[in-house]
């Protein structure tokens, strides 16, 4: 019963949208749990590369889903009780979490575990289809975006700070690519769902993404 009558804010966007960053943000300042849905398909990815199982391999991604203990605890991702921060942020495996993404089992296997994050006193949800598929009923509705050129400058500075080479047009076709493949999938594609707020940051900092997006939670 509790699960069912904690709040939801669910926020949708792109890759690399800052949705990660907000959310988290938003979290702590309300006190509520935090779930990052793209880290679970992030971390897919990487159990099934240790695993030696293609990316392609919708059944055997599916069952492999069904079998992880995946836990975010004090800022960091667990995979099997291993901290994985690191190792799922890479940009190949941030390729094959979109990979994962498409396949329709894959989906529907994380679907409960998604649900299970649900808990007093309320849940920040973020990803693709938080609002529209996993938690239809969040108490507030967020699709967070911003253009892809912006995107891709922050994932380049993001990774240059890490003392990681890049390149600003790769980063930018990858990103693009990303977003037709989350757009054009069968199931749970990307789009604002009905109710959502649409906020683009191209223009906003951080906190002023924070703000708003407490201003629409409180006006709720």
């Amino acid at each position: 019963m509790n699960q069912l009558l904690a709040p939801v804010i669910a926020i949708d966007g792109p890759s690399a949208s800052g949705k990660g960053t907000v959310a988290q943000l938003v979290a702590d300042l309300l006190g509520y749990h935090y779930l990052d849905s793209g880290a679970l398909y992030r971390i897919v990815a990487l159990a099934a590369l240790r695993k030696n199982i293609s990316w392609q391999d919708e059944t055997a991604l599916a069952e492999l889903s069904r079998h992880l203990c995946i836990e975010f605890k004090d800022g960091e991702i667990l995979l099997n009780a291993q901290i994985v921060t690191e190792d799922v942020r890479t940009e190949e495996i941030s390729r094959g979490a979109s990979e994962v993404a498409i396949h329709p089992q894959v989906r529907l296997a994380l679907v409960d575990l998604q649900r299970n994050f649900r808990a007093l006193p309320g849940l920040v949800a973020d990803g693709r289809d938080m609002a529209s598929v996993i938690f239809p009923d969040a108490a507030t509705k967020i699709f967070l975006t911003a253009s892809a050129e912006v995107r891709a400058e922050r994932r380049y500075k993001q990774l240059m700070a890490k003392g990681i080479h890049a390149n600003l047009s790769d980063i930018l076709q990858d990103l693009q690519a990303r977003d037709a493949r989350d757009q054009q999938r069968l199931v749970a594609p990307l789009q604002q769902s009905a109710g959502a707020i649409l906020l683009d940051t191209s223009q906003l900092t951080i906190a002023q993404a924070v703000d708003t997006i407490l201003s629409q939670h409180e006006a709720k």
